[in-house]
């Protein structure tokens, strides 16, 4: 995700002061030292108890956020911002969720709007629900099973991004996405209003489909919602909050949601504050300040590289540092020159200076050379790197060693692309454009005419999307939905998330190699986590070798709250849980 959803568990590194690049000085001196507060022992974590805050005297008051844009449509179904999902997880529901807690467990499904968390049936090919009595919607509207069948079909009738590479094993599918208008999922989606049973038939097994249902994307909406992206208009919520206003170039207003009541402190408990204020429009730069002077509890931005040092020094205690299944990376469109050759997408990965973009990023204790597109610690990963001096494809190093400029130059000279103009799309924050420049530089260097195109975070993701623009290469980041390899590869390289002519495309490449999916989809379906492992390292190295995208570094995550801001409070997939923590 996002630009959603996330994360992997990488080390926590302490910065050498000595780093320099281009003249930069990534000063970190003292923000090793304040993750101290965030290295609790595993399970020492802050329960969330029964999940009530009702006669708690940190219940009250206004949460002030505050980021340089906002995060695109309203629409949970389809929105894939890391942005808004981190909104979403305190507005709505699924029939299951990722527990609420300040440790590991944060990874794992819990039941929300249904009863429990089913066994699978029929050798993982069907799954039963029973729906909870007495959930309302923020207008009152009890939930029922005709609202989860509707949200369920809507995926599809909207052309929610993961509608075919989540949800596309459920049978009837393939007409969906074929016909989506006339999406109905018969013989895949059966609901009984008389027993609240609600069933799915898949076509074949899915080890990971309750991580799928718990994803914002399936969050449970009333069921005449319309057929179309709501875009500004937001959609009545089941959890603790609901919207009172929402302007896109402002910001938005939150207050308690009256129909409220804690079914599930796991999976979503009631909140502290009274109101939510989210503000857009603020500069990274500003946003700092503003934290720091306590105008504002929490800013969304990363955090610019001049501040760093700021912040480690002067206050220590308003930061935290978290591990986060989070990559940077560089996506190269292969339908389009001069990154329609194989070889021009390999020169880039070997020229890359990862330990450059990892300075760039804040240094060695919040970010890593990443060498493919499966972070460290989920199963799947590679732990190998074929694009790093001294190494190819056949003899891969055991890690990054550094850039090979030489050999990226024979690459772009042996596939005829040297000369070509390539134009390098990127967000216009501080870190991105740094990023951006040096790309193109290194671009340069290599033997193309390059330059860099500066977007708006609120529009670069789905800009850089829609093949309707032309984007050759662009920088991004991307965050797992849940922890799986399939977040990385499926996701980003899956035939069946390129949707040419749509800012709903995560398949920023274009890429579809049917040796690539044939693996996927059979580590998808295989239940034995060992072979699904293997499945999904042989789907790497094919992509490896292939190049749709240059993976840069893995990410923690930097968090700058306000001194009044208490209880801080956070979950690998959604970062700071807005309910959770309190300013009184």
């Amino acid at each position: 995700m996002r630009s959603g959803g996330d994360p992997t568990r990488v080390s926590r590194q302490v910065l050498s002061p000595h780093l320099l690049f281009a003249g930069m000085l990534a000063v970190l001196a003292g923000i090793p030292a304040a993750r101290a507060q965030d290295s609790a022992p595993p399970g020492s974590a802050r329960p969330v108890g029964d999940g009530q805050t009702l006669g708690s005297p940190h219940r009250g008051g206004t949460l002030r956020l505050a980021a340089s844009s906002s995060g695109g449509t309203l629409d949970p179904q389809i929105n894939y911002t890391s942005e808004y999902a981190q909104l979403f997880t305190v507005l709505y529901d699924g029939l299951l969720n990722f527990r609420k807690a300040d440790d590991r467990t944060s990874d794992e499904v819990v039941a929300d709007l249904a009863e429990a968390v089913p066994q699978p049936e029929d050798g993982g090919r069907t799954w039963r629900f029973t729906l909870r009595q007495g959930v309302r919607f923020s207008t009152g509207q009890e939930v029922t099973v005709a609202d989860v069948a509707a949200s369920i079909r809507r995926l599809f009738r909207v052309g929610s991004p993961t509608a075919g590479s989540f949800y596309g094993a459920i049978v009837g599918a393939d007409l969906c996405l074929r016909d989506p208008a006339h999406c109905t999922l018969a013989g895949g989606l059966e609901v009984d209003s008389a027993t609240r049973e609600v069933v799915f038939h898949l076509k074949q097994p899915d080890a990971e489909f309750p991580q799928k249902l718990a994803f914002p994307h399936a969050s449970i909406l009333p069921a005449n919602m319309p057929d179309h992206d709501l875009g500004n208009v937001p959609a009545p919520t089941t959890g603790p909050y609901r919207f009172v206003s929402y302007d896109p170039d402002r910001g938005a207003v939150l207050e308690r949601n009256p129909f409220f009541h804690v079914w599930s402190a796991e999976a979503q408990p009631d909140g502290y504050v009274d109101h939510i204020h989210y503000d857009f429009g603020l500069p990274d730069e500003a946003a700092v300040t503003a934290v720091e002077n306590g105008q504002y509890d929490w800013m969304f931005d990363m955090k610019p590289l001049d501040r760093l040092g700021e912040l480690g020094a002067r206050h220590t205690r308003q930061v935290h540092i978290r591990a986060l299944y989070g990559i940077y990376y560089v996506p190269m469109n292969v339908n389009l020159p001069p990154f329609n050759n194989r070889l021009a997408r390999q020169a880039v990965n070997r020229a890359l200076d990862r330990r450059a973009m990892t300075i760039l990023y804040g240094g060695s204790a919040v970010a890593g050379p990443l060498c493919t597109m499966v972070p460290p610690g989920i199963p799947g990963a590679l732990d190998e790197c074929a694009y790093t001096k001294g190494a190819d494809l056949d003899h891969p190093a055991p890690s990054w060693q550094g850039p090979d400029l030489e050999g990226a130059r024979r690459l772009v000279a042996a596939s005829g692309t040297a000369g070509q103009k390539v134009t390098v799309v990127v967000q216009n924050t501080n870190v991105e454009m740094s990023m951006g420049v040096w790309l193109r530089n290194m671009l340069q260097a290599i033997g193309y005419d390059a330059s860099v195109k500066p977007l708006a975070h609120a529009v670069q993701l789905g800009y850089i999307q829609n093949t309707s623009n032309h984007v050759q290469i662009s920088v991004t980041d991307w965050f797992a939905d849940y922890p799986s390899a399939s977040n990385f590869l499926d996701d980003l390289f899956g035939c069946e998330n390129f949707h040419p002519g749509t800012d709903n495309s995560i398949n920023i490449a274009g890429y579809c190699d049917k040796d690539a999916q044939a693996a996927m989809d059979a580590a998808k379906q295989e239940t034995d986590p060992a072979r699904a492992a293997d499945l999904w390292a042989q789907a790497g190295r094919i992509i490896a070798r292939d190049s749709p995208a240059a993976p840069a570094i893995r990410i923690n995550y930097i968090d700058l709250v306000s001194s009044r801001l208490g209880n801080y409070f956070y979950s690998d997939l959604y970062h700071m849980i807005f309910s959770q923590v309190w300013v009184q």
